[in-house]
């Protein structure tokens, strides 16, 4: 594997072996790569959906939840991280069933690190080519760069906190779809998050105050009562 390019990328480790944890965990601090460790699927699902690292590395055999019920319900709550299954479960349908949720690669135990390595590096690379070719979302008179994770009115930017930027960014890209506050709670606070929906209810008012020409009358992020939010283009 060359010297990794995406410095900054950062990868959770969730496997409940200590010792093999903690020599993954060295052996990625020593290419560049911030690391996080779980040990079990409740750790695992909370360090996800809180940290959002750019890719997991997922044991299935796990105390709690599994390995496997790690990835369907991250993938069940729209959650596209790469995710590359480690496990000592190596036949063909143990690979087949981590493929059908949602794997996007998999290795057997025991495993060659040069190996592991090189896949990482791939689903990273591969991770950064698609978000550069995100489209740009646009609504009124306001343009979402995802890619950048920049925000535009009337060409001039607009700053907004990394929570404010994946709200807008989960209602612009299903227009006209209502989200309730407790999906929108679950999307972008995550997993175990002690919040009310309250919370969601500040965060679209300031949206509005920052985005909206009138944000008394918003045009564009509406309320639909006693549901939810939705954005009207």
């Amino acid at each position: 594997m060359k010297d990794n390019p995406e410095k900054q990328a950062s990868i959770l480790i969730v496997e409940d072996d200590r010792s093999l944890s903690e020599g993954l965990a060295m052996n990625f601090r020593l290419k560049g790569f911030k690391v996080l460790t779980a040990s079990n699927g409740d750790e695992a699902m909370r360090k996800a959906f809180d940290d959002r690292p750019d890719l997991i590395i997922l044991d299935i055999m796990l105390p709690g939840y599994s390995g496997l019920d790690v990835l369907d319900e991250l993938r069940n709550r729209g959650e596209d991280v790469p995710v590359l299954i480690l496990s000592a479960r190596g036949k063909v349908e143990h690979k087949v069933e981590g493929f059908s949720l949602g794997a996007d690669d998999y290795m057997a135990k025991p495993f060659d690190l040069e190996e592991l390595f090189a896949r990482v590096d791939a689903l990273l690379r591969r991770g950064m080519k698609e978000n550069e070719t995100q489209p740009l979302l646009r609504y009124g008179n306001v343009v979402i760069d995802q890619a950048g994770r920049q925000v535009k009115k009337e060409g001039n930017e607009v700053a907004l906190s990394a929570k404010e930027f994946d709200l807008l960014c989960l209602l612009a890209k299903s227009p006209g779809q209502t989200f309730t506050r407790d999906t929108i709670l679950d999307r972008i606070w995550g997993w175990g998050f002690e919040g009310t929906p309250r919370t969601v209810d500040n965060f679209i008012m300031s949206l509005r105050r920052k985005l909206e020409d009138d944000p008394t009358h918003p045009r564009h992020l509406r309320t639909v009562r006693q549901i939810g939010y939705r954005l009207d283009p």
